[in-house]
């Protein structure tokens, strides 16, 4: 693309045509090649045009903050059922946790992205599908495959927010990378807000108790609960309409963090070492190994997704030291299991958590070799992100294997 932006220069037309072809590309294509092109004036027009960022928050439309109140309001709804009709919670929150905002989250960009009907049938139907499958399945006390469907779940109603977000351009790898920024961005945001919303709850409570009110327990059963599900809504809305607001943000964040992450699992696989524990013969180990090989790779993936727009050598370099080192974890991981099979059996915690590496070892193989390539500049970093982009539907399959398969897989134990 940036060829065709040098060659149409000064052809206004052709230049808006590839624009709404591809707006993310062609920013950042455009962006790399001003410099170059830095006092014609239809350059000059563009790039004021692409980074124009507004000092004041935008708002939106009427339509907009009357649509996310709604939404919030329902969440709210949902998330109070059992206390409106009496459902037993520890039946309901584990079942019920993801529809309390994914939905809501759905419906939002479903609107906004104006998704066609065919779409939105899918979108729902897959959420009803989830809904009415937990919610059917046997009460048993203990089952494993129960508590693996309810988390995987969560995750299947995360891949299908995925759907909404990228709308019709269902193979567009910077959508795709897109939603993982996206998600990054309303981490930040719901954060902020929650932040805010605990320092105003101990204020309020204290206020009140001054004076000799007693509300705690009014306030966290009807405002933090109707708080709590709209923050995500809330951070969702503000990072769509407003991105500057942690658009520099969440760069940062990532630079700061890749390489400290790097340092503690390097010290990390040391101390291991010297600790005398191994996730071979320690079960709690090993869970809180693998916990720390999600939570390693989705820096890594955010890093990328930011890292993509930019050519900083060093990033590309932290980031291929740390999914390497990942590798080495991932396949300790990996090995672990497998010893956890020959000894002690097939169980569904261990073929989902075995299924799960692998297919993070496969992705992280990926990665690390496209980052090589731009280390050593034998390829652009735009493929390390298609690299992540590529593999995200194969966890979403995954997602649905653990989910809807397993219980009848392994007998609802």
């Amino acid at each position: 693309m940036k060829d065709q932006i040098l060659t149409h220069l000064n052809d206004p037309r052709h230049l808006e045509k590839m624009y709404r072809t591809n707006k993310v590309l062609f920013k950042r294509e455009f962006n790399s090649v001003y410099p170059e092109v830095a006092g014609n004036t239809v350059a000059d027009f563009w790039h004021e045009r692409l980074n124009y960022e507004s000092d004041e928050i935008n708002w939106g439309t009427g339509k907009e903050l009357v649509f996310v109140i709604i939404a919030s309001l329902l969440a709210g709804v949902i998330a109070k059922l059992p206390a409106l009709f009496g459902i037993n919670e520890e039946f309901f929150y584990p079942r019920n946790i993801g529809f309390i905002i994914f939905p809501a989250v759905s419906a939002y960009f479903a609107w906004k992205n104006k998704l066609s009907t065919g779409i939105i049938v899918l979108i729902t139907a897959a959420t009803l599908l989830g809904l009415f499958f937990i919610n059917f399945l046997p009460d048993v006390k203990k089952s494993d495959t129960l508590i693996l469907s309810c988390i995987h779940l969560v995750l299947f109603l995360w891949c299908v927010l995925g759907f909404a977000f990228v709308s019709e351009k269902q193979n567009d790898d910077e959508k795709r990378l897109g939603y993982l920024k996206y998600n990054g961005d309303v981490v930040v945001m719901t954060t902020l807000i929650v932040i805010a919303g605990g320092i105003m709850t101990g204020i309020t409570i204290n206020l009140f108790s001054l004076i000799g009110f007693n509300i705690e327990k009014f306030y966290f059963e009807n405002v933090v609960v109707f708080g709590l599900p709209a923050a995500p809504i809330l951070g969702t809305y503000l990072t769509q309409t407003n991105p500057q607001l942690v658009g520099k943000v969440s760069p940062v964040i990532a630079k700061i963090f890749s390489p400290l992450v790097l340092v503690m699992l390097v010290i990390y696989l040391v101390a291991i070492v010297y600790s005398g524990k191994d996730p071979y013969n320690d079960r709690e180990f090993l869970l809180i190994f693998n916990a720390l090989l999600i939570g390693v790779m989705a820096i890594i993936f955010f890093s990328v997704a930011e890292t993509s727009r930019t050519k900083s050598r060093a990033e590309v370099l932290i980031l291929f030291l740390l999914s390497s080192v990942t590798i080495i974890v991932n396949g300790i991981a990996v090995s672990a299991i497998l010893f956890r099979l020959s000894e002690f059996g097939f169980t569904p915690n261990r073929v989902a958590v075995l299924g799960a590496d692998i297919l993070i070892l496969i992705n992280l193989l990926l990665v690390t070799t496209k980052l090589f390539k731009a280390l050593s500049r034998k390829d652009d970093i735009t493929g390390v992100g298609k690299a992540i982009a590529f593999f995200l539907p194969v966890y979403f399959v995954w997602t649905i294997i653990v989910t809807f398969l397993f219980p009848f897989l392994f007998g609802f134990r």
